[in-house]
């Protein structure tokens, strides 16, 4: 495993850490039993960092990193967020009280005394432009609940209002072959400010595995269903804002870069890797076959300069018009 400082907070964190969205829900089927079994697995390889969030599985992803990191509260690096059980739009729901509230039910579920990293989760624009919140993480932190705390963002401009205020301390964004408008200004903004780069959706909800077909069909509750037009919330969220047979062309014209490497999805991982300014990325994973499959990444041959500059043309011709959002 590879470490990379997460940004100025003398943390540092497995370059592969990973996400627990599909582990506490959304993502269809799941299974607690191979979820802990992936989660000690992933561990026993060097991985120090995973990222959760109060409204996975109402809670669930967080009770189920408490007993995979029981015991190992001190080399174990958790991250969560909150916000989104409450209207993302009310002021309100960044109140001191309501975030103290959040926050102990979060470490209650993680059986932790102190957060490691606190995210707000996806806010509405104008409340990061507002800036109260940033506040009331300050209160936490000085009350020892959170160690740190950043913002995971839907837009390079949220990122960028974030990053005017200096106790941030991390960026979480969507950034893959598929969504390059971060390249401009915000990574490199987020680098010389020393702000950690957490990179979700690291393969675009499953699309540059190359593994499917436009006629593939998911499971009722898998979000990749009910969310790939933003019918339930951001539809960047849900590939990366391309429509789904819009995305399996797309990703169909990318499978050269498995050539010489492990797989396509591996040198997906790769192409955010070798990007220094990225801390980690967080793929998601259901078995150990996901998390062994998100590993193989570390000994993916990197991209050659021309590689880099094709991908960048392919991005700016063929893709970013098809992405449906903000971003």
């Amino acid at each position: 495993m590879n470490y990379r400082k997460l940004g100025n907070t003398g943390i540092e964190i497995s370059e592969v850490s990973f996400g627990t969205w599909a582990i506490g829900g959304a993502w269809g089927k799941t299974s607690d039993a191979e979820a802990l079994k992936s989660l000690d697995y992933a561990i026993d390889q060097g991985v120090n960092f995973f990222d959760t969030a109060d409204v996975y599985g109402d809670g669930h992803s967080e009770e189920l990193l408490a007993k995979a990191t029981k015991g190992k509260e001190d080399k174990i690096h958790i991250a969560t967020k909150f916000c989104r059980q409450g209207d993302i739009f009310d002021p309100q729901n960044y109140s001191y009280e309501q975030v103290s509230r959040y926050c102990e039910d979060s470490l209650r579920r993680l059986n932790r005394e102190a957060i490691d990293l606190y995210q707000i989760h996806c806010p509405a624009t104008e409340i990061l432009k507002d800036g109260s919140v940033f506040e009331v993480l300050d209160r936490l932190q000085s009350e020892g609940k959170i160690r740190h705390y950043g913002v995971s963002v839907e837009t390079v401009e949220e990122g960028l209002i974030c990053l005017e205020n200096p106790n941030v301390k991390s960026l979480q964004i969507i950034f893959n072959m598929f969504r390059q408008k971060p390249l401009e200004a915000l990574i490199p903004e987020a680098y010389k400010k020393g702000v950690g780069l957490l990179v979700r959706l690291p393969l675009a909800s499953g699309l540059l595995t190359g593994k499917f077909t436009p006629n593939h069909e998911f499971e009722e509750d898998d979000h990749r269903r009910f969310n790939e037009n933003g019918e339930a919330f951001n539809v960047g969220e849900t590939f990366a804002g391309l429509g789904f047979k819009k995305g399996v062309e797309l990703a169909e014209q990318l499978k050269w870069i498995a050539e010489g490497r492990n797989t396509m999805a591996s040198a997906a991982l790769r192409w955010i890797l070798d990007h220094k300014e990225i801390t980690c990325i967080i793929p998601g994973f259901k078995n150990v076959k996901q998390v062994q499959d998100n590993l193989t990444a570390l000994d993916t041959a990197p991209f050659t300069n021309e590689e880099k500059e094709r991908i960048q043309r392919f991005y700016h011709e063929s893709v970013k018009d098809f992405i449906r959002g903000a971003y």
